[in-house]
């Protein structure tokens, strides 16, 4: 059976207009004690042109200390309106940013997969923080717009007061100043979108070169590290250059074509001034507000900018929210009991070419690959994490892609060889099946039995604090054996009806991998286990084994028997 085709998803507008949505309220608080700022910023100019008409030029004492205390009041309410306006915006885009951080993860993490699929750690990582963090600061900009076109309105009513022709400036000045900066915004969102994506290509490499550092210290490989990652960042910083040249034009024309409209406004309020048809005090005020114009209208430079490269980012999001699941949901809750039989019926996937297999309720299985690929093909499909193209692999007779695949990590764990640990402590990390971690019992066979049988009990003996010592990001603080014998301790302490474990004891010596031999075959008895593996050590405790060849079971038999029988058994795990 092939994945499903791509569902139809959000759109980067959809996931924008989520966002505000979702704190529609924190931001129509914002918005309107926003306005009110700005309704008290209007007011200063007028206050003052009121003070010098009937205070100033009457020489009224008593009249100009009531409208300075008027003017301070106006400043006390400027104060704290802009406090708590852009407290409770930032909060929203704080709130926003959160909440698609978390549909982020929550769509990675889905049983079902498919988000990973062409995108590396690292760039998955970099939409999930920077680009949910310029969504956040889009919708938070949102909230200053309004308040500044609110702003733009209240000047405009008071100077349509003051003149009817100052006023029809502003009120069709100001739309067309903001159409100009939203078509000066078009390359600025093209560019962000680039420069995102380079961002994020250059984070995937870092992550994944840091993950193999070992590795290419050891085959002297850092020297092409370092030259993949310069040229890397280079195509980076070059986007980002050309995203900030984008970002300084569009900033720089709003910024000129708002002081031509300023001076417009302050030029015909000079000569109704001169001809008599406004006061002084008019005359001081219209300034004053042809002067505070300056202030929203750059707010809504700012805020097509915020916009462009929100849009931009929202795209990116909407694209790992969107992408199909790697395979179709069930709609089968799983056989009660689970008794843990499989069976793999004529399944052709990714180089397996019609296996046919049948594994017994509590049997120790092994299964030797000649190809390392037909292993990896094996394990996708136990583990779900993709159907076969053709046949069907079941769990007591139910077609795994008819289960939940939720509700299948209930009943099987494919534990690979590769598998990363967490930070925390090791017994954090055994634990994480666990319902309750802080109760060892509650982890499924136990966190000491499993450590005792993966072979961990006698590493604790060598770390500092125990099974309390602190793991580093990927266990890289613990050796490559005490990582993997670590990992193998949690696939066991999960007791999971069926268990399939790849190649887990590679990275151990002889005498420590026929401990955890005999320890895997005790913790496991009368639990379907599955062993994909070479090591003849393990090999020799299981029930029987099956050995796949050319894509397909050519015989399963016990270990020492196909060692006597097949010359490629033989050399694949006893070369």
């Amino acid at each position: 059976m092939s994945g499903p085709a791509a569902a139809a998803g959000p759109s980067g507008r959809d996931v924008l207009r989520a966002a505000v949505a979702g704190q529609r309220r924190r931001l129509g608080i914002g918005a309107v004690l926003g306005a009110g700022h700005q309704a008290g910023e209007v007011l200063v100019p007028v206050l003052i042109g009121v003070v010098i008409d009937r205070a100033v030029a009457g020489s009224d004492a008593g009249s100009l200390g009531v409208w300075l205390g008027v003017l301070a009041a106006v400043y006390v309410g400027l104060a704290l309106s802009f406090r708590f306006g852009a407290w409770s915006a930032e909060q929203a885009g704080v709130e926003a940013d959160h909440a698609l951080r978390v549909s982020l993860v929550r769509r990675v993490l889905h049983p079902r997969g498919g988000a990973e699929d062409g995108r590396l750690p690292g760039e998955l990582a970099n939409v999930t923080t920077e680009d949910s963090r310029r969504v956040g600061a889009a919708a938070m900009a949102l909230t200053f717009g309004t308040a500044a076109l609110l702003g733009i309105a209240v000047c405009a009513v008071v100077l349509l007061r003051t003149s009817v022709l100052l006023g029809l400036l502003v009120l069709l000045g100001t739309p067309v100043l903001m159409w100009l900066g939203h078509l000066l915004s078009k390359p600025l969102e093209a560019r962000s979108e680039t420069e995102q994506e380079r961002a994020a290509h250059a984070s995937a490499v870092a992550a994944d070169l840091v993950a193999g550092l070992r590795v290419l210290k050891g085959i002297g490989g850092e020297s092409a590290a370092i030259d993949r990652y310069r040229a890397t960042s280079r195509d980076s910083l070059r986007a980002t250059l050309r995203a900030a040249r984008a970002q300084a034009f569009q900033r720089g024309m709003v910024l000129t074509l708002t002081g031509v409209l300023i001076a417009v406004v302050a030029l015909v309020g000079g000569r109704l001034a001169v001809d008599g048809s406004i006061s002084l005090g008019q005359l001081v005020s219209a300034v004053g507000l042809t002067v505070f114009l300056i202030g929203p209208l750059e707010v809504l430079a700012q805020v097509n900018a915020e916009l462009a490269q929100g849009r931009a980012s929202a795209a990116r999001i909407a694209a790992v929210l969107a992408a199909p699941h790697a395979v179709p949901d069930g709609d089968r809750g799983l056989p009660q009991p689970v008794r843990g039989g499989v069976r793999l019926r004529g399944v052709r996937h990714g180089g397996l070419d019609g296996v046919d297999l049948d594994v017994a309720p509590g049997e120790l299985l092994g299964v030797v690959a000649t190809d390392p690929a037909h292993a990896t093909a094996l394990l996708r499909c136990l583990a779900r994490h993709a159907d076969p193209e053709q046949g069907a692999v079941e769990l007591d007779g139910v077609p795994l892609s008819e289960l939940d695949p939720g509700a299948l990590r209930e009943a099987v764990l494919v534990a690979h060889h590769d598998a990363d640990l967490f930070e925390g402590t090791v017994r954090d990390n055994v634990t994480a099946s666990a319902t309750d971690p802080a109760d060892s019992r509650a982890a499924g066979v136990g966190a000491e039995a499993a450590m005792e049988a993966a072979g961990v009990t006698r590493d604790l003996r060598a770390l500092p604090e125990g099974d309390g010592t602190r793991v580093s990001e990927r266990g890289r603080s613990l050796s490559g054996g005490q990582r993997q014998r670590v990992a193998l301790a949690r696939a066991l302490a999960a007791d999971r009806p069926v268990l399939v474990v790849h190649d887990p004891t590679t990275a151990v010596d002889a005498v420590t991998e026929a401990r955890i031999a005999s320890g895997i075959r005790e913790i496991r008895k009368s639990r379907t286990t599955v062993l994909v593996t070479t090591s003849p050590t393990l090999l020799a405790v299981t029930d029987r084994v099956a050995l796949l060849d050319g894509g397909r079971v050519v015989d399963t038999a016990h270990h020492s028997v196909l060692v006597g029988r097949h010359e490629t058994y033989r050399t694949a795990v006893l070369a």
